[in-house]
């Protein structure tokens, strides 16, 4: 029941509950472990709530809001309230309206909290213009708050995940520290460079809030983390378009959502894999060819020539990799796709030979492939200029990675031209698998090409993920235990992608850190079985770090080449790929322990550690009724928590150096240890 009285608080619980609080004049809407209050100006803070406990993540500060001519409107005095129970597509649950005045400008807040999700809260807001004027509006900003800093752990207050893609290549979880400031624009932040999924994550120790959008395509916000002071973070979604809002007309955002948690950002990516599958998002499971170890022809790098991969194989197959993939070098252009004449004399005969010859050493083929690039002067450009994608100036845009130009991932046109080459690699060559590379795939650019008629220039941006899902559909018509790998080089892959590949990838990381952060949010927004591929081992922490690939439940792969040859300067290749003795035996060594334990295949279990804050750095997975644990550290000497244990007793055993660590049980889960670099452990009921 809803009482408009100005001296009472209202919050609508999941189930309905109404609580009265006297005095502090403000109202809002709550869930099992998150509230929102808004006082009379609907200005807003976030309250969680975990172990009976409440946290005040900030203090009250507009939240939600328009830009007008340049000022944002932040104040509007509340008028009314009301609530409803709903039943739709993502579940039960309860819906509170808020409505409030600023001069002529009315502003709506729809906040709806389902049962299914008690640490999130959905947001949709509409501005209507009462007035007699047309209003020029530059953007709205939903969900901004502030988190106040507590006390740093380790030399931090707060850890944040971030997934705006940049030429720098950042990391994805960073510490944010006075004086940080990312947009996290998910549309291009270079020519190439775009996308990501749309979460901003800030966590102190204590707890953590997130914000992001629920809509089943990609939009063009902004999820903006900034440290203005010593005293607090701030995050927020931002969407940026210049529009006038005229006289009696009404503004409808995007729908937003600000969730809570405890831990790192981990359990906010699995609710919003969660939700996403509630709206439509579906992300089927892997097929089981996606967890096989992985050798890779790149360590030739693109002057390549055939006799050294086919040559290379029986290595490849006496050290137990399963997958051999042709990388970049095979084509005479991105574009035309036509087989280089040098390496393939006899054109389509030649390669499906190629292929035959992997397969003969029970072996299966994947094939490297830019899809939506094309270089100028091939065929395809002049054949067939209507399906680029163009600049609001008419000018094409550069992917500047391959000297090429985009395609347009929304015509249907570039779409058929694309999964004919599908059925080429897969059906006509043989291919099992694909290789999609290029940061240019994560997002693209609006088009104004006026052949493709769009009904608005985004849809080549919002339409990016039906081109992913065109070939992904094609391929497991051909064969269905295809593996479909999409490499985005170092960009944060976008979360419309993932439905329509069944290997991530680590793409090109640059470091160990880099492998195991990606491997956990993959995790998270993929399913804690997800066949996360950690990459050439090579371009690990000295180039042979396969623990922390094996460590997180991550594939395996290398891009060694054999025999022994002379190491050619290259500004791109980091250490020498060549599979000398030594490396052999180690490379087999833990060939042996990812096939004896399978980790990736076991339930990643990311909200036992914080990857921020706990010290050292540790990862846990759950396999058959055995757990394994990961921890990381330069140097470590002290004790180690085993979490998540049950109340029973465990055999504890370093699996990779077969160290006897005793036994310990679910209340007396700590042991003394040292290491250097890692330490992967197994716990065996006993």
């Amino acid at each position: 029941m809803i009482r408009k009285r100005s001296d009472l608080v209202f919050f609508v619980s999941v189930p309905l509950i109404v609580m009265l609080y006297g005095c502090s004049q403000s109202n809002g809407i709550s869930s099992g472990n998150i509230r929102i209050e808004f006082d009379q100006n609907m200005h807003s803070r976030v309250i969680a709530s975990f172990d009976n406990k409440n946290i005040t993540i900030g203090s009250f500060d507009p939240s939600e809001f328009i830009t007008v001519s340049g000022k944002n409107v932040n104040d509007f005095v509340l008028k009314s309230q009301s609530s409803e129970e709903i039943n739709d597509k993502t579940g039960t649950g309860k819906q509170v309206k808020l409505t409030g005045e600023s001069g002529s400008l009315q502003k709506t807040v729809t906040a709806t909290a389902y049962n299914d999700f008690p640490s999130m809260i959905l947001f949709s807001v509409t501005y209507t213009n009462n007035g007699p004027d047309d209003l020029k509006i530059d953007g709205w900003t939903n969900n901004q708050y502030r988190i106040a800093a507590g006390p740093a752990v380790n030399g931090n207050v707060f850890w944040s995940y971030q997934s705006g893609s940049y030429e720098s290549r950042p990391d994805w979880v960073l510490p944010v520290n006075p004086g940080f400031k990312q947009q996290n624009y998910m549309g291009m932040n270079a020519s190439d460079y775009g996308g990501g999924t749309p979460i901003s994550d800030v966590w102190r120790k204590d707890a953590g809030i997130a914000v992001g959008h629920v809509e089943t395509v990609p939009k063009l916000v902004s999820l903006p983390v900034t440290m203005p002071d010593d005293s607090n973070a701030v995050v927020g979604v931002r969407y940026e378009k210049p529009q006038v809002l005229k006289s009696g007309e009404t503004l409808t955002t995007w729908t937003t959502f600000v969730s809570v948690h405890q831990g790192d950002y981990f359990s906010t990516l699995q609710n919003y894999h969660r939700i996403m599958d509630k709206r439509g998002v579906h992300i089927d499971p892997p097929q089981q060819s996606a967890y096989e170890p992985i050798w890779c022809a790149w360590g030739y790098r693109r002057d390549f020539n055939v006799p050294q991969v086919l040559n290379t194989l029986p290595e490849v197959k006496k050290l137990g990799f399963k997958w051999a993939v042709l990388d970049d070098g095979w084509q005479t252009a991105e574009g035309d796709w036509y087989l280089v004449k040098d390496k393939f004399p006899h054109g389509d005969e030649d390669m499906k030979k190629f292929v035959d010859t992997i397969h003969s050493y029970g072996l299966k083929a994947k094939l490297w492939w830019a899809p939506l690039a094309v270089d100028p002067g091939t065929d395809l450009i002049k054949e067939h200029p209507d399906y680029l994608l163009l600049n609001k100036d008419g000018s094409k845009q550069l992917i500047s990675w391959w000297d090429a130009y985009y395609l347009c991932p929304a015509d249907p046109d570039v779409q058929k031209y694309t999964t004919d080459l599908v059925r080429k690699i897969l059906g006509e060559w043989g291919f099992d698998g694909l290789k999609i590379d290029g940061q240019h795939l994560n997002a693209a650019p609006p088009c104004y090409n006026p052949a493709h008629h769009h009904k608005y220039p985004e849809e080549a941006f919002e339409k990016l993920p039906e081109f992913f899902a065109a070939i992904y559909k094609t391929a497991l018509e051909i064969k269905p235990d295809a593996v479909v790998e999409i490499c985005p080089c170092g960009t944060a892959n976008s979360f419309y992608n993932l439905p329509y590949m069944n290997q991530p990838v680590a793409s090109d990381p640059e470091s160990s850190w880099q492998i195991r952060l990606k491997g956990k949010t993959y995790k998270g927004l993929m399913g804690p079985s997800a066949p996360y591929y950690g990459d050439h081992v090579e371009l690990s922490d000295g180039h042979d770090d396969f623990a922390s690939t094996v460590g997180i439940g991550g594939v395996i792969g290398t891009k060694f080449t054999w025999p022994v040859v002379p190491e050619k300067p290259s500004k791109q290749r980091r250490g020498n790929v060549s599979l000398t003795p030594e490396k052999e035996a180690e490379w087999e060594k833990w060939v042996n322990i990812y096939e004896q334990n399978m980790l990736p295949e076991g339930k990643y279990l990311g909200t036992l550690y914080d990857i921020g804050f706990d010290r050292p750095e540790a990862h846990a997975i759950q396999k058959d009724n055995k757990m394994y644990y990961a921890f990381y550290a330069d140097e470590w000497n002290g004790q180690i928590e085993l979490r998540g244990l049950k109340n029973q007793k465990y055999h504890v055993r370093d699996y990779v150096n077969d160290k006897d660590y005793g036994t310990v049980d679910g209340n007396n889960n700590r042991i003394e240890t040292g290491f250097t670099k890692f330490l992967l452990l197994e716990a065996s009921p006993e």
